[in-house]
């Protein structure tokens, strides 16, 4: 494929990628806020639980397939048909050991409603599987729009039927139709929308040739999962469901945004990072402007969110939700990490070095693990901030590899994320003291006055020292061929690899 002809495809993709992401991800904040006036943290808890158990059993059902799936040279209908059937051969394995399960589970808990909670929101475990396929077919042949259209009409039927559900006194269990219904709609959407179906061939060689490099992938997926679900478990089982509820109510939002990042890059810069692998400068230039422009976006919203946390939770959630507003703002700091994290992730397994993905999930666990020993002897915030620390650690292990396969070192990277994160943190600043300062009025005009000057602040700012990613932006917007550094030199943009220098600054980035 012509280098011009990708390009375009990633641009479209990732466009519709972003819109679906942002489209259903809207729909699900909006349908949450309202759930969580009609429900109680306790309630969130429960539920929160169980999709624990659910998440950590969608890892050995997905196997790291889609990823191989993406990620192979040629991958034709035998592969995706072969996958899907042996996808949702392994559904069936794990529902049945969550069904097996689903009492012990509730007496460690001390919650006999959980039994019957496993046993019937496990059944998302099988279109899980179906998912899974379909979006590795979208992702590898850039079909976002269909994915768009499916995800925000699966978004609308599962928030409408769980509101009806819990309005009508349903409590926990309109969270659990909730999921059931989004899991279901969205596969039979996507059937409508994506052009791969599957076909009725199957070969356990295909399989077996994927898994020799999805297992990798499965290990590493498996222990992250673990660790990522492993502080919701203790602190459910150490303290209680409602501030297990209130943990996942504040992790929710920070999340929300460094999820549609996650999945952006993953679904739209995997494909283009696998199509260009062969070419170590290509893969390294896209990896850079990925760095670049996403925490140029993500960093001012997760530090605008850290400085509205209190005013958002209680204009949006209502004062029994404000013990979220400090689990809230240090996820915001620990997810601030997330462009360096997944971008660097995706380019690893984009030149199929699967191996060294592993290597740095156990080096990351060891962290992890280490991190949670300490932090259990404290309180809940206390094991939370460490968390949080371990996160901003483990930044430096994820890029470490690629300074050798990209020659894209820390030092480099770091440098990139620098500007956007140095005027997010005086947007930060700002919007806190003005919060302070604003005389007493209403919480929502209070909100908004806070939004319109975090926005006026970092935009304002941006356009001052002429960032180099606010320029990119702005040429890209007005369909100008916009070359960093080329109008505006400011110490914060300039390249300082060698190779990009021998090249002039016309090269820098895309």
């Amino acid at each position: 494929m012509a280098e011009t002809e990708m390009k375009q495809k990633v641009a479209k993709g990732l466009f519709w990628k972003l819109l679906e992401n942002g489209g259903a991800q809207g729909v699900q904040f909006v349908i949450a806020i309202l759930l969580a006036r009609l429900l109680t943290p306790a309630e969130y808890g429960v539920v929160g639980i169980i999709m624990i158990f659910i998440t950590i059993a969608n890892v050995f059902v997905q196997s790291g397939f889609s990823t191989a799936l993406v990620q192979k040279r040629k991958a034709d209908e035998v592969d995706f048909s072969s996958v899907c059937y042996f996808e949702l051969a392994a559904a069936l394995g794990m529902y049945g050991l969550l069904y097996g399960a689903a009492p012990s589970i509730a007496d460690f808990y001390g919650l006999p409603v959980l039994c019957d909670i496993v046993r019937v929101l496990g059944v998302v475990l099988f279109p899980g599987a179906v998912i899974s396929v379909q979006t590795a077919y979208v992702s590898r042949n850039m079909e976002f729009r269909g994915l768009f259209f499916s995800t925000l009409a699966a978004s609308l039927v599962s928030g409408g039927l769980s509101i009806a559900m819990a309005a009508a006194g349903w409590g926990v269990w309109a969270m659990v139709g909730q999921q059931i219904s989004y899991y279901i709609s969205l596969m039979a959407v996507l059937f409508l929308t994506v052009s791969w179906k599957p076909r009725r061939c199957f070969s356990m060689e295909r399989v077996g040739g994927m898994f020799s490099f999805g297992w990798k992938l499965l290990c590493a997926s498996l222990l992250d999962t673990v660790f990522n679900n492993l502080y919701g478990l203790l602190i459910g089982k150490i303290y209680n469901e409602e501030l297990l509820g209130s943990y996942t109510r504040g992790e929710q939002f920070p999340k929300l945004i460094a999820s549609n990042l996650g999945a952006a890059i993953q679904a739209v810069l995997l494909p283009a990072f696998s199509a260009s692998q062969d070419s170590r400068e290509t893969v390294r230039d896209m990896v850079r402007r990925a760095i670049r422009l996403s925490s140029f976006a993500v960093l001012p919203m997760l530090m605008g969110l850290f400085a509205v946390a209190d005013t958002l939770v209680l204009a949006l959630l209502g004062e029994q939700w404000m013990v979220c507003v400090p689990f809230l703002r240090i996820m915001c700091i620990s997810y601030c990490f997330w462009p360096i994290h997944i971008t660097n992730l995706q380019a690893i397994n984009a030149v199929g070095r699967s191996d060294i993905f592993l290597k740095l999930e156990l080096v990351k666990k060891g962290l992890s693990l280490v991190a949670l020993l300490v932090g259990i002897q404290f309180n809940v915030f206390i094991m939370v901030c460490i968390k949080a620390f371990q996160d901003f650690l483990c930044t430096f292990v994820n890029a470490a590899p690629n300074r050798k396969l990209l020659g894209y070192s820390i030092a480099q990277q770091w440098r990139d994320v620098a500007p956007p994160a140095f005027l997010s943190a005086v947007m930060c600043a700002a919007v806190m003291a003005a919060g302070r300062l604003l005389p007493e009025m209403s919480v929502w005009l209070k909100l908004a006055v806070q939004i319109v000057c975090g926005c006026g602040v970092y935009a304002g700012l941006a356009w001052i020292f002429r960032l180099e990613s606010f320029c990119y932006l702005v040429g890209m917007v007005r369909g100008e061929k916009y070359s960093a550094c080329d109008s505006y030199r400011f110490f914060f943009c300039r390249c300082s690899d060698s190779v990009l220098s021998q090249r002039g600054l016309s090269d820098c980035g895309l």
